[in-house]
């Protein structure tokens, strides 16, 4: 009895610690204005997805200000966000190919959109219209407590992964899948 409550145990430490360790984060370069650039990487079902993004502080400004409902905004600051993906990710029905691309999102009061170019190396803004991989609503939440600073990050779950956005009290989520 023992013996098997001992094995579960270990096999649920396992198991927790390949989703921790399955998330790596690294300084990219200290940004012009201030906005540290990073590029987390994880692993989710068998894929190897990184995001590189400017981290802006808010410095007292209304989350309007820095993200204008209803207009496309670059998802970090300087460059144009770009995620990486070795294999196909799924969110809802667009099929965001094996590849770079670049993030925006367009926020909103209760949903904001997703928009996933087909356009990279440029710097975050203008938004290059017509370059659309295509777009997907995504949920528009509150954070537990007011953040700062912008983190994006992927959530990793049994159905495949949810990117995260959070910034102020601002939480946008949207689920995928690999394949």
């Amino acid at each position: 009895m023992r013996r098997s409550v001992l094995a579960a145990a270990l096999t649920t430490l396992a198991a927790f610690t390949v989703t921790v360790s399955a998330q790596k984060t690294t300084q990219v370069h200290p940004g012009k204005g201030g906005s540290p650039h990073v590029k987390t990487e994880w692993t989710i079902d068998g894929a190897h997805i990184s995001i590189e993004y400017g981290r802006p502080f808010l410095k007292g400004r209304p989350e309007s200000e820095v993200m204008p409902p209803g207009q496309e905004w670059r998802l970090g600051a300087d460059e144009a966000t770009t995620i990486v993906t070795d294999k196909a990710l799924k969110f809802g029905t667009l099929t965001v190919p094996a590849g770079t691309h670049t993030l925006y999102v367009v926020p909103g009061e209760k949903e904001w959109q997703l928009v996933v170019s087909k356009a990279t190396g440029q710097w975050g803004i203008p938004y290059p219209s017509g370059q659309d991989l295509g777009g997907r609503r995504i949920n528009e939440g509150k954070t537990k407590a007011p953040a700062e600073q912008l983190t994006i990050s992927i959530d990793d779950t049994a159905a495949g992964g949810t990117l995260r956005v959070e910034w102020g009290t601002s939480s946008a989520s949207i689920p995928f899948t690999v394949g």
